[in-house]
């Protein structure tokens, strides 16, 4: 195959997989906002283990079809990686509790420079000046359209820094997995599913009383609000799927810049479905910073010299050249 046909190729499955992503995405935020808005259900740690629960089912049924073959993957990299996933979910839901709209926008924006951090410290990415300037301007641009108000208390900081360091650990995890195991997503997310959703299904309903003082043992369930517990579980199987292969593409720092075209879409779509309510000139000045920054982004990440990454050298040249060839094999690096 030439190589423009693998580079049309690469593009292709880079763009059907973010697609897939933001689809997914979109899709599971509105079903979970009128569950939670409308039928009052606010069990969010309980609901997430319940979409692993629905994700542990498809990944069994992928590998009774042979789509998720036999892999190894070592007792302590899963339980890092279930840890650092558990603390992702619950610190959100806390931040987002304990902290002004305003400041947990702020937490979320801080974790393209803490994704950044960990690949420079732990894969030795060095990055270009476009490319670092590139990410200011998408921080700048989401910032001007999500930020409103900002108030900060010592727990809410805590809370924000706890859940802004696991979710950028957890997204480095993925991709550093991947490439350590030779695993790909389906593999990988076969392995991590189940004990996610046993940990989040015994920690949630604790964690939702804590939270929202209600027990969802006392829930009043009807057949709409089960009709969209059911349906938030089945496209959280596409989201978790989604996020495990865009990860292992695109790098977490490239999922977080990219993640943040999903907030200008929420944006988008909210105008189109509930008018200009919420749209005004700084939203839109904001939304078209952002844009230009992801595309900036995206044209300073593929130059030469953009982001390059200085591996630490195996003990042999030979040892070398395989762990190149395996790390290629398993995911065409952005």
């Amino acid at each position: 195959m030439s190589s423009t046909s693998k580079d049309d190729n690469k593009v292709a499955l880079d763009t059907a997989a973010w697609t897939f992503n933001i689809v997914t995405s979109v899709g599971i935020i509105i079903v979970n906002k009128a569950l939670m808005a409308t039928y009052g259900f606010t069990f969010a740690t309980t609901l997430t283990g319940l979409h692993f629960a629905a994700t542990t089912i498809m990944t069994l049924i992928l590998k009774y079809l042979g789509y998720i073959q036999s892999s190894h993957l070592p007792v302590s990299d899963l339980l890092k990686f279930v840890l650092f996933a558990n603390f992702s979910i619950v610190g959100m839901n806390v931040s987002l509790m304990w902290n002004s709209v305003g400041f947990y926008q702020i937490a979320k924006l801080s974790m393209i420079p803490v994704s950044c951090f960990l690949e420079v410290v732990l894969d030795r990415v060095q990055y270009s000046r476009d490319t670092k300037l590139s990410i200011l301007v998408v921080l700048l641009g989401v910032a001007i359209c999500t930020v409103t108000d900002v108030s900060v208390n010592a727990k809410g900081f805590i809370a924000a820094f706890i859940a802004v360091w696991s979710t950028a650990l957890q997204q480095y995890f993925v991709h550093h997995l991947q490439r350590k195991h030779s695993i790909g997503s389906f593999n990988l997310l076969g392995h991590t599913a189940p004990p996610q959703a046993a940990s989040l299904l015994l920690l949630g309903p604790v964690m939702d009383y804590w939270l929202s003082e209600k027990r969802i043992d006392a829930y009043h369930y009807t057949c709409t609000s089960v009709m969209f517990i059911v349906l938030s579980c089945s496209i959280a199987i596409g989201t978790n799927l989604s996020q495990f292969i865009c990860i292992g593409r695109f790098t977490a720092v490239s999922f977080q810049v990219l993640g943040h075209m999903k907030t200008i879409l929420v944006l988008i779509l909210g105008f189109l479905f509930f008018g200009k309510e919420g749209l005004n000139l700084h939203v839109v000045v904001g939304m078209m910073v952002a844009i230009v920054g992801m595309i900036w982004y995206g044209n300073a990440s593929s130059q030469p010299g953009g982001k390059e990454r200085r591996n630490s050298l195996p003990s042999s040249r030979q040892e070398a050249e395989v762990g190149l060839v395996k790390s290629n094999e398993l995911v065409e690096k952005d």
